[in-house]
């Protein structure tokens, strides 16, 4: 007994549970990408504080299925979409790896975009190079990954997460929010037709579907000895609780504080129903310095989240077909259709929009497999979801995904 302790303590890493983090700090990217930037500021300057509840509750649930997805990975050693293949038939896995694939690459072309307009309005950089720009520097955040292994890639992708979070916070500081108004907003309740479709829209930018697949893959990856032992399985379930709970924390203060940023500060302003107007908004009422530092703060947002994105991407194919490809390789075809529509002068925030829009197409197929999959005693045995956060996870599907129908039906029915 005294060899079996002694030889668990050596497997735990120096620092013990801070060494364990990072995981959720990556796929914590999804969620302050540059489709919650054009959601989060759209919803401040329309409707003040009315919103803020709807974030605080996304946030919540974003919590309770990254965990769910993390847990997975740990428990079982395979990803969500490695599940998914192993079950599915032939046909059914490229079915179901083609629709992913739409998924994962509508939200590539919203963080290509989003990074295009951040170099536009540092350098007045046309929006094709920029977005050719944006994918050669992914290109080499990924090389990390592949040349030197996840914790590097780890921390670069954490690094970006600290500049995101001061290029979007530091307008507080010169523009604080009204506390008031604040705690009026943590009351559920909506302003019209045009309120639920936003609402709607910013828990559809918030939920993400390739960062649900790639979780799973991360904490895998990250801890391979997760199920030498019992006592080791439940130190690193503990440690997947601890980094799913900060990383969410931090997106969700970054969000929360976009959002109360455009309350405080683009009231009442044309133009600010889009990151260029926005940008420009934010300038003239707090200087230019601001508009700089929130400006990288996009740029920080649009490379990072590609990145994670073609990572969940490969994760997707090689979960369902087996097929592994040089992630370089895929972050080059998967940056053509982006730098296509932009070459072609689609409007950025139109192409967010309707990034967003098939986003939501895809979020049941990730969500329900993993409600599932982690209810499931053969799956999880003794770390099965219990039934408390079995029922939180079925009200929390429920609700994203009819929240999405509603988003679906406005956008169609001309009303969005």
């Amino acid at each position: 007994m005294l060899d079996t302790a002694k030889e668990t303590r050596l497997r735990r890493p120096r620092g013990g549970l801070l060494l364990l983090l990072g995981p959720a700090f990556v796929a914590a990217i999804a969620y302050v990408d540059p489709g919650n930037v054009a959601a989060n500021l759209t919803s401040g300057a329309s409707y003040g504080y009315l919103l803020v509840w709807v974030l605080v509750a996304a946030n919540v649930m974003a919590m309770l299925v990254q965990y769910q997805s993390a847990k997975l990975g740990v428990v079982t050693g395979k990803s969500l979409p490695e599940h998914l293949g192993q079950r599915f038939g032939t046909r059914s896995r490229r079915l179901y790896w083609l629709q992913a694939e739409l998924v994962a690459m509508a939200t590539d072309l919203a963080e290509v975009v989003g990074g295009a307009i951040a170099l536009n309005l540092l350098f007045r950089i046309p929006l094709p190079v920029g977005g050719l720009i944006v994918g050669i520097a992914s290109m080499v955040l990924l090389s990390v990954q592949n040349r030197h292994g996840q914790r590097p890639f780890e921390s670069v992708i954490i690094f970006l997460l600290v500049i995101i979070t001061i290029g979007f916070l530091a307008g507080l500081v010169l523009s604080p929010p009204d506390p008031a108004g604040v705690a009026g907003g943590l009351v559920p309740r909506f302003d019209g037709a045009g309120s639920v479709m936003l609402a709607a829209g910013m828990l559809g930018a918030t939920v993400m579907p390739h960062a649900i697949y790639l979780h799973s893959q991360l904490a895998k990856d990250r801890h391979p000895d997760s199920r030498s032992t019992p006592a080791r399985l439940r130190q690193i379930i503990k440690a997947t609780r601890v980094d799913v709970v900060l990383a969410l924390i931090l997106a969700g203060a970054v969000n929360i504080g976009m959002l109360l940023l455009a309350a405080s500060t683009l009231g009442g302003i044309a133009g600010t129903d889009s990151i260029e107007g926005a940008h420009a908004a934010i300038v003239d009422n707090l200087g230019p310095v601001i508009g700089v530092v929130f400006a990288v703060g996009l740029l920080a947002s649009g490379l990072a989240s590609t990145s994670v994105g073609a990572y969940a991407g490969a994760t997707i194919m090689h979960g369902l077909l087996k097929v592994r490809i040089p992630l370089q390789a895929r972050r080059m075809v998967s940056l053509i259709p982006a730098v296509i529509l932009l070459s072609a002068g689609v409007d950025p925030t139109w192409a967010l929009i309707v990034s967003q829009i098939v986003l939501s197409f895809g979020i049941p197929f990730a969500l329900i497999p993993l409600l599932r999959l982690t209810a499931s005693k053969d799956i999880m045995g003794v770390h099965r979801d219990g039934l408390p956060l079995r029922l939180a996870a079925l009200v929390s599907v429920v609700l994203i995904v009819s929240l999405n129908a509603v988003l679906l039906w406005l956008t169609f029915t001309g009303q969005a």
